[in-house]
């Protein structure tokens, strides 16, 4: 925005007066390249804006920034800076695809997050380009995994184009075996740790080529996505985001203690361990919800977890994240509201699709035990992956001990499989099991229909507004929902809506306003308070409309993609300006985690069998780290200096807790 003629702060602030004074004696919609040859005589070259106002606005954001930093001004400047053209976004472990993926194993609302981010961030690029007045195409692109056994799916297609997205793909890239072979087959998100290294190597060359170039930006996603993001940052430069989804500590018991009975199955010695290095790594964290980062008066957060903790005859982790860190950030998504939209938009319903819904929630060519025999209930209707923390065979528990719930409405769910005989997934297994036990336990025969996964997104938003219209109501009766976007699409299509209490869903729902929290360790409690709403909905049918109307109200005022987008680029340019104010300060962080990846990380990916290898023995220190257990802190960080540092740290976040107070040894 400024070229070689401007090398001093003095000469910044003279070409700003200058230009400001100038812009202001022309009419509004003046086109920049009218005043082009001017603005270049001091020093200003293309990007304050494509017209004379909106570079009077910029100029102004700038030399308010400059005489007296404050943070809504440095946010307003940081939004008109064009500093971020090519993003990159790792989401690698599951099906990643646009089509028939849903409800495959490892494959949920993260496919579905990561897609509609992407297309609203490069929408929001594209309007920020065009009013700063640059004639540039930005470009982004989804890294994923290439699986070539792909089960009828596109994730065996290298290069795929987004939907509804005018320069936006999906790259996939395939692990490797030691011989340098593709991985033809699907790993878990718990052995995929073996493969990451390589990938993130073949993957920066892939990215390097395809962008001709270096990106602007990277985003991590999960896991296994964040920590090949951090690789890759610290390879290239590069500004880095991360976004968690699940943090698994929280939502599996005493993992940390237990991990040695747990690593076997789900090697969570390598999974924090990556964990607490993305998250001290990485730039900036992005949260969908305040709970995430440091729960509520009864739970701490997910990251609030990662404070200190210990897993015994491996590490202890004193400082393990700091919750009061300015990098961390507050991000909703939303949902397609052309996919999701109010069931009474009569003239935008997909009534083509009725005869489909009414197969898959009436047909009898399924199993006997599958059926519903009274068509005239509403029905209480829940969709997500089959596994443990998603509790729906928990929900199948609550309406089979409840009489009353029975009486009333009957229960559809779509999840995994129906045949264990089917399934690959370890968890899912034992929940098609469990299903099978509870629906020939509580007699549910005629009373509940169980679905396989459905992975088609455009009738399954006409699956909700067709339940709605059978005055039913949505249940989300997960353990723990880092966020819950399935909370978000069914309040979208005016379904009323219970949601678990332990998470992201608590922050979503106004509990008894827009949406009713429910306890999921508390099965009785749930299905009382489920009965109670479709008993006063019997009683005053007024009643459930006012609750739809409300969850309706509720998603318009805070869950929107324009919103997300605009907070997540928004943090890009500015957590990117903080990247190169801290560069000093950097280095040493940068080499104590270097440290750690190459003796903890590498050591412990070793007891990961690929696939074919039979399992090693669990990992585990040896010598006098072992019977001391190592302790793992952040290195220390110099306090920031000077004004813009300062003013900086006054609008990224509050102050972190001082070297001492936060227990360094």
């Amino acid at each position: 925005m400024v070229n070689d003629t401007i090398d001093t702060v003095n000469k910044l602030q003279t070409a700003l007066l200058l230009a400001e004074v100038f812009v202001s004696g022309l009419p509004k919609f003046t086109p920049y390249l009218k005043f082009e040859q001017r603005f270049q005589e001091w020093g200003l070259e293309k990007g304050w804006g494509e017209n004379a106002e909106r570079c009077k606005e910029t100029l102004n954001f700038l030399s308010e920034v400059l005489q007296a930093p404050d943070p809504i001004n440095m946010e307003k400047f940081f939004s008109r800076v064009p500093s971020i053209f090519n993003i990159v976004v790792f989401s690698i472990h599951g099906y990643f695809g646009q089509e028939k993926v849903l409800g495959l194993p490892d494959t949920g609302g993260q496919v579905v997050y990561i897609l509609d981010q992407v297309r609203s961030m490069e929408e929001e690029l594209l309007q920020r380009i065009k009013l700063q007045g640059l004639h540039i195409t930005p470009k982004i692109l989804v890294l994923t995994r290439l699986i070539p056994d792909s089960k009828g799916t596109k994730c065996n297609v290298e290069l795929e184009p987004v939907e509804n997205t005018k320069y936006s793909h999906i790259l996939r890239v395939p692990f490797k075996t030691e011989d340098g072979k593709d991985l033809r087959q699907w790993v878990s998100r718990f052995d995929i740790y073996p493969y990451l290294e390589r990938y993130a190597q073949d993957a920066s060359t892939k990215i390097l080529d395809i962008l001709e170039g270096k990106p602007d930006l990277i985003i991590g996603n999960y896991t296994d996505g964040n920590l090949v993001a951090s690789l890759m940052s610290s390879k290239l430069g590069v500004t880095q985001g991360t976004i968690a989804h699940a943090l698994e500590k929280t939502k599996y018991e005493d993992s940390d203690t237990k991990w040695r009975e747990l690593d076997q199955k789900y090697h969570f010695s390598c999974q924090f361990t990556a964990d607490m290095i993305a998250m001290n790594t990485t730039d900036f964290i992005i949260t969908s919800t305040y709970q995430e980062i440091a729960g509520s008066k009864e739970k701490p957060g997910q990251y609030e977890h990662h404070y200190a903790f210990t897993m015994p005859g491996l590490c202890r982790y004193a400082t393990g994240i700091n919750v009061f860190d300015p990098k961390f950030n507050i991000a909703a998504p939303g949902a397609d509201q052309s996919v999701y939209f109010p069931f009474t938009q009569k003239q935008k319903r997909l009534t083509a699709l009725h005869p489909q819904i009414e197969e898959l929630l009436y047909s009898k060519e399924d199993a006997d035990e599958h059926i519903l025999a009274d068509r005239s209930k509403p029905i209480i209707f829940s969709m997500a992956r089959l596994d443990k923390v998603k509790n729906i065979t928990g929900l199948v528990e609550w309406y089979g001990q409840n009489k009353k719930v029975r009486d009333l409405v009957n229960l559809v769910v779509v999840a995994g499989l129906l045949n264990a005989a089917q399934s690959k997934d370890r968890e899912e297994i034992d929940e098609i099991n469990k299903m099978h036990n509870l629906i020939d336990k509580y007699q549910l025969k005629g009373q509940i229909r169980w679905i396989k996964a459905q992975t088609d997104r455009v009738r399954n938003g006409e699956l909700y507004r067709y339940i709605a219209d059978t005055k039913g109501a949505f249940v989300q009766p997960a353990l723990y929902e880092a966020f819950g976007l399935t909370v978000i699409e069914a309040m979208n299509c005016g379904l009323p809506t219970f949601a678990t209490n332990q998470g992201g869903p608590a922050e979503i729902i106004v509990d008894g306003v827009s949406g009713f929290h429910i306890n999921p360790m508390n099965g009785r409690e749930a299905g009382t308070k489920i009965a109670d709403f479709f008993q006063k909905c019997k009683e005053d049918p007024g009643y459930w409309n006012k609750m739809s109307t409300a969850g309706l109200q509720r998603i318009y005022e805070c869950y929107t993609w324009k919103i997300y987008a605009t907070k997540v680029l928004n943090m890009g340019s500015m957590y990117g300006f903080w990247r190169t104010l801290n560069k000093e300060e950097r280095v040493a962080k940068q080499r104590y985690l270097q440290m750690f990846y190459n003796l903890q990380f590498r050591n412990l990916v070793k007891t990961v069998p690929r696939v074919g290898e039979q399992p090693p023995r669990a990992a585990a220190t040896t010598g006098a780290a072992a019977e001391r257990n190592q302790i793992v802190a952040r290195p220390r960080e110099r306090k920031p200096q000077g004004r813009v540092q300062r003013m900086m740290t006054s609008l990224l976040g509050p102050k972190p807790p001082t070297y001492e107070q936060n227990g360094y040894r």
